[in-house]
């Protein structure tokens, strides 16, 4: 056994029992934890199959922010688990019978599974170039033009999101930040010649 089926194990095992602890646990706090737990195994796994680039986006966005949260939604909601555990009892069978039907699609899928004898785990990019520079040769230099494109209609969304949901109330102190700098410090600046003994 090499240090790369090793390594497979102990991730597909982490992913495995992460998930099987993300379902089980009473806790919603200790879920979002597990959850994170497996996201890290897949990272892993991730690496071990020469996909850095995946990797390193499953790692920063899954686990730095969906994850994250996840948990601060989570512990900050003021949640009955009484009743949503009220709620769980009465849909159970339906869920059982989802679980059965999922069983039973992945024993079809697994009977008609034949592994192929030449089957390879190398990077299948060509030539020495590795994962990340060949996503990134594809998306600044071939499709450069597309993706300036939809990264200019994802900044429009993001202004036109922020302009309707904007609110100008009345009646509330809001900073100037021009007035501030253009204001002149003899006009806004008094010496009080205060005499021994008396007060201000």
């Amino acid at each position: 056994m090499t240090v790369a089926d090793f390594a497979f194990y102990i991730f597909a095992a982490v992913v495995v029992g992460s998930g099987l602890m993300v379902t089980i646990s009473r806790n919603p706090v200790h879920a979002v934890l597990w959850l994170i737990s497996a996201f890290v195994g897949a990272t892993g796994l991730f690496v071990l199959l020469g996909a850095e680039f995946i990797a390193m986006l499953l790692l920063i966005v899954y686990v730095g922010a969906v994850a994250v949260l996840f948990l601060f939604v989570v512990m900050m909601l003021d949640v009955d688990f009484a009743a949503l555990k009220g709620e769980m009892a009465r849909a159970m069978p339906l869920a059982l019978l989802i679980g059965v039907i999922l069983l039973m699609q992945i024993g079809i899928a697994f009977s008609a599974w034949r592994v192929s004898g030449n089957m390879s785990l190398a990077n299948p990019t060509p030539g020495d170039i590795d994962n990340a520079r060949a996503i990134g040769l594809l998306v600044y230099d071939r499709y450069i033009y597309l993706f300036q494109a939809s990264g200019l209609v994802l900044l429009v969304a993001m202004i036109g999101a922020i302009l309707l949901t904007l609110r100008h109330r009345t009646g509330i102190r809001r900073q100037n930040v021009l007035h501030q700098m253009w204001r002149d410090p003899a006009e806004t600046v008094e010496m009080k010649d205060v005499k021994p003994g008396q007060g201000l």
